[in-house]
């Protein structure tokens, strides 16, 4: 499977969790062992572009709630680019090398950006002048995953603990490590008693996810499972079995309702329900994604559209009914030659990161198809994770376009200015026949 980061079983002989890169081609484009064999065979490495076949039941993996329901999709045909005509600039405003190696993940808040690598250090840039302003360093290894809610900025890290640390701004910005996940007494006691809920996870953490109105805090890991922390006192509340394969990326709506992905081939969607004991969380429907491993999940700001980025090079998209609630399988955006390892979005765009060192930024119409207006080039390793806002670095979002930062296996942060604006060819409506976006070097 390709995949950005390669992590031993638990029960794994070496001594230490290995994150080290595959040697070989582990980022070409690859679909599931689990897969048809014919299948397999008519697709070797990259699958057609527009498909007609709907995923048979037959091929779909098998899921740990038989009775839950799963959609399955059809290709549908995208519009075309020459549609309309799109005035796209860009350009990379800051590029930053440290001796931190890989770069793993990144978060923004209020100004700040938080870059975390495989070294036991996180990064605090201040913006828009995108300098450091502090940095945070434990005795824990690489930073897997980051997220920061209001002044708390929660990191996971690769021996399957999450620091969390508070944000203060006296005269200049500090932060001050104010716990550990799990506690170590939690840790102790669940072990004794053989509770599973309140161990730590026994695989590395993935994906983080926040929902601060119910005060919780979620966790994914490559051991199948997501754990469900209670904030205010750090307790392991529930622990969801959610996949039969790792879990690659977990993302929460607003209306409190998680979303996660796996190697397995599919996106489950599960909704909270307080009356429901100790395991309150339900699936509620899972959403194949063509028996690809999905690596990284995105929802826009309203929670209308969801977008999963799978190994095959497909960004796959299901929008939400706005009638009935339920997810349909839009359409899969293809542009990436290789793996697509990080999704972010803010207003229209989305911004996919992929293993063949390149970002794209796709403009997401009234119509919900999407248009790819910008491929940002510059790295020189896979791009592990992404983050975006609207307007410039001053967060002046009254202008056009979006401000994104890109990390990279390469070590090198990025910040990018991305600027797009569409208008019809003609008064006719007529499609132009001029491409859809100019592409420029950046030097």
């Amino acid at each position: 499977m390709a995949s950005a980061i390669d992590f031993e079983a638990p029960n794994s002989p070496a001594s230490a969790l290995s994150f080290a890169i595959r040697p070989n081609h582990s980022f070409l484009r690859s679909i599931s062992t689990k897969e048809a064999s014919n299948f397999s065979e008519n697709l070797p490495y990259s699958p057609p572009r527009l498909s007609t076949s709907v995923l048979s039941s037959n091929t779909c993996l098998h899921n740990s709630q038989p009775s839950t329901p799963r959609l399955s999709f059809t290709l549908n045909n995208p519009k075309l680019a020459d549609d309309h005509h799109f005035q796209t600039t860009y350009r990379c405003i800051s590029s930053v090398l440290k001796k931190d190696g890989q770069i793993l993940s990144v978060a923004t808040s209020n100004g700040l950006v938080y870059t975390g690598s495989e070294a036991n250090v996180i990064r605090v840039w201040k913006l828009p002048e995108f300098t450091e302003c502090d940095h945070l360093k434990t005795r824990g290894s690489m930073v897997v995953a980051l997220q920061v809610s209001n002044d708390m900025v929660y990191a996971a890290y690769a021996d399957c603990k999450i620091r969390v640390w508070r944000r203060t701004w006296e005269n200049v910005i500090k932060h001050v490590r104010v716990a550990t996940i799990p506690k170590v007494g939690s840790f102790v006691r669940s072990y004794i008693s053989a509770r599973d809920k309140m161990m730590k996870h026994l695989g590395p953490i993935s994906s983080l996810a926040i929902n601060i109105s119910d005060d919780i805090l979620y966790s994914a890991s490559l051991d199948k499972t997501v754990k469900v922390w209670r904030i205010s006192d750090l307790k392991c509340i529930e622990t969801i079995q959610a996949h039969n394969d790792p879990i690659n990326a977990i993302v929460l709506g607003d209306d409190g309702v998680l979303y996660t992905a796996s190697d397995d081939a599919t996106v489950r969607v599960w909704r909270r329900n307080f009356c429901s004991g100790d395991r309150p969380h339900s699936l509620t429907v899972t959403l194949p994604a063509k028996c690809s491993p999905v690596k990284t999940l995105a929802l826009t700001t309203d929670g209308g559209v969801l977008y999963g980025g799978c190994s095959d090079g497909y960004i796959h998209y299901w929008i939400k009914g706005w009638f009935s609630g339920q997810l349909q399988y839009g359409d899969a955006l293809l542009g990436h030659t290789h793996a697509v390892m990080c999704l972010s979005s803010t207003t229209n765009y989305l911004i996919s990161g992929s293993a063949d060192s390149t970002c794209r930024v796709w403009f997401r119409e009234q119509d919900c198809q999407h248009v790819c207006v910008a491929i940002l080039q510059g790295h020189r390793g896979p791009i592990r994770c992404v983050t975006a806002f609207p307007g410039r670095v001053n967060n002046e979002e009254s202008e056009d376009g979006c401000t994104i930062c890109t990390g990279s296996l390469d070590g090198v942060i990025k910040m990018w200015r991305v600027r797009c604006t569409s208008s019809s060819s003609d008064n006719t409506g007529k499609g132009s026949s001029q491409n859809a976006c100019d592409y420029f070097e950046i030097a």
